[in-house]
């Protein structure tokens, strides 16, 4: 899912870095300068950066409804089917690494034996089992064979072509040059307001490029997330962060189909979360109700909360 190809890499290097670099971005929108504005959070209060980032609900009510109504609601199918594919993709990296560091160069047939043999674990946590029918559960599980069978074949190739061209190599370099990258990344984002338990995706290690796994259709918004990151990084470490990547997985076929955007983290995705994370900063410190959509997504899990309407009266199924 995260190993760009020839023509993305060159791509990267070639013209998204460069022009990067000749636009350049504001020192005050770089992550480091948190203790000033505009970075500077406006309220004493922290909220995960997928609370900021996810624009699913155009007012943003569904935040206000969890946070100050206390309305906790169960997610759907499309919910858990993203979040078991996203820790499936997530087992593999792992796993990969760890025959790695098991086995070393001396076993890479081993690594590939086990590898083809490694199936992610699914299970449905208990309380969300009774929100999904057996055919849901069976798409899922379906899902994670294809995702399992697209992905296990990719990492077997990046281990077998580092041991090819150095067989002299040892486990941990065969582990950052094979697998380069490194996925849940833990973040501490409390400097910019956010939660101090964060979780990216993936993150590039030898770049480094933020990666977003995105199983739905298309949003304008889901560069947020990735800029989001990109900011608490640079928060924390202190260099620059300028380059993300949306992965957009579609299952309906029986391979998935993967595309790859690459974009530079420009001043105005900058500005755009600053603003996003202000604005429901704002709303969770006031407590103000932000109002009812005026066209609610049907995916909505609050729509019966904000319509008064079963989801089928709502979405018109």
């Amino acid at each position: 899912m995260y190993f760009l190809s020839s023509e993305e890499s060159r791509w990267l290097l070639r013209c998204l870095v460069p022009k990067s670099r000749e636009a350049g971005v504001a020192e005050e929108l770089r992550g480091w300068n948190w203790p000033s504005p505009p970075l500077e959070p406006p309220y004493d209060v922290k909220i995960p950066l997928y609370q900021v980032a996810g624009k699913y609900c155009p007012t943003g009510r569904d935040l206000f409804l969890k946070r100050v109504e206390n309305i906790e609601t169960k997610p759907g199918k499309a919910m858990v089917a993203g979040s078991s594919y996203h820790g499936a993709v997530t087992q593999m990296f792992t796993e990969a690494k760890r025959l790695i560091y098991l086995y070393g160069v001396a076993g890479a047939g081993n690594i590939e034996h086990h590898l083809r043999e490694f199936r992610p674990r699914f299970q449905v946590p208990e309380h969300l089992a009774d929100n999904l029918t057996q055919e849901d559960l069976c798409s899922i599980d379906e899902g994670i064979s294809k995702i399992r069978d697209f992905q296990l074949p990719r990492l077997i190739a990046r281990i077998g072509e580092v041991v090819s061209k150095q067989p002299f190599i040892e486990s941990d370099a065969l582990a950052s040059i094979s697998v380069p990258v490194v996925c849940e990344y833990k973040l501490d984002g409390t400097f910019l307001g956010l939660s101090g338990f964060l979780s990216c995706d993936a993150a590039f290690t030898g770049g480094p490029v933020i990666f977003d796994l995105k199983f739905g259709r298309k949003q304008d918004f889901h560069r947020l997330g990735a800029t989001g990151y990109a900011l608490v990084m640079e928060s924390l470490f202190e260099f620059p962060v300028d380059t993300g990547c949306i992965v957009y997985v579609d299952m309906r076929g029986d391979v998935p189909s993967i595309s790859r955007e690459l974009f530079f983290i420009s001043d105005e995705l900058r500005q755009w979360f600053i603003d996003e994370r202000d604005e429901k900063l704002q709303m969770l410190y006031e407590e103000s109700d932000p109002g009812v959509a005026q066209q609610c997504p049907g995916y909505c899990s609050y729509v019966t909360y904000c319509r008064g309407l079963s989801k089928g009266a709502q979405t018109g199924t």
